[in-house]
């Protein structure tokens, strides 16, 4: 059984980083996030109401919306798989907290206070390259001088962060090593190093859940798990279907089209190569039309 509480769940990510008691931890990881470029003190928790709301996000999408004491806005959210269109939904919910910054009147000169993008990303970013961090910034594009610091997208790519805790070198890369792999740890490392680990330790222990909080925590792991299940038949099945694809038009060339003798057998066969292949009764089902007793009998 797990010790610490997986962060890639909806109450997992917001026990850490969406609590009022627990702000410190977001605050420290931010500062480590842009070291040497901020030193945030304090932040206020806002609502995320205030922003735009994809009905396909949930269960899939955990978001926190804050503001520094100075007013920059950060918008975190943890992502646990590929979107359509998903740069340009990132470019649509930051566009809008900072044409929320508009006032009314004619006093209001367009001092518009910065707005960050956090992304945590539980896959690989697509049409990229693969690696940890990538910034996006304003700049212009032959002399790459920044034109505008009000928008800033940081997206971080954890399967692109493979390194082992003695080769973590920076905080941001000791947070990223933890969140990577909190549920699978035994002890909670690098507390010697930093005290913040070790109040993220209490947060995060299991055991120190009310039974309310275990109650939305597994339901909050149910959903996660299904959405694991719910992409991984996905795939499956888009690959199933590519090779069930080819192996018809294959078997089919020489055949009369319409036997439909034929046409059983060839679904025959696409199931016994899906099934030595190790694919699940379901995704057989589903691109063969075979039951399951005639899936077994392969």
């Amino acid at each position: 059984m797990a010790k610490f509480i997986n962060p890639f769940t909806d109450v997992g990510f917001k026990k850490i980083f969406g609590q009022e008691v627990s702000k410190d931890l977001l605050i420290d990881f931010l500062n480590d996030l842009l070291v040497e470029e901020k030193s945030i003190t304090d932040i206020t928790f806002l609502d995320k109401e205030v922003l735009p709301e994809y009905m396909g996000d949930r269960g899939v999408i955990y978001d926190i919306y804050c503001t520094t004491e100075n007013g920059e806005q950060f918008i975190v959210e943890m992502q646990n798989r590929q979107q359509v269109n998903f740069r340009e939904r990132a470019l649509y919910y930051l566009s809008h907290a900072v044409s929320r910054q508009g006032e009314k009147g004619a006093d209001w000169r367009f001092s518009l206070k910065a707005v960050y993008g956090v992304f945590f990303m539980n896959f690989r970013l697509e049409d990229m390259p693969h690696k940890l961090r990538t910034d996006i910034v304003l700049s212009d594009r032959d002399t790459h001088e920044q034109f505008s610091d009000k928008l800033r997208f940081i997206f971080i790519e954890l399967p692109s962060f493979r390194k082992e805790e003695e080769e973590c070198v920076t905080d941001f890369e000791r947070w990223i090593y933890v969140l990577k792999n909190m549920e699978t740890l035994n002890r909670m490392p690098f507390k010697a190093r930093k005290s913040v680990f070790e109040k993220l330790e209490k947060i995060v222990d299991i055991a120190s859940l009310s039974k309310e909080e275990r109650m939305k925590y597994d339901e909050s792991i149910k959903v996660y798990r299904d959405s694991l299940v719910t992409m991984e038949f996905a795939e499956q099945k888009g690959r199933a279907e590519g090779l069930a694809e080819g192996m018809a038009k294959g078997m089919a060339k020489g055949k009369a089209e319409g036997k439909a003798e034929g046409k059983a057998e060839e679904r025959r066969i696409i199931a016994g190569q899906l099934k030595r292949m190790g694919m699940s009764f379901d995704a057989i089902r589903e691109v063969t039309g075979l039951s399951d007793s005639e899936i077994d009998a392969l």
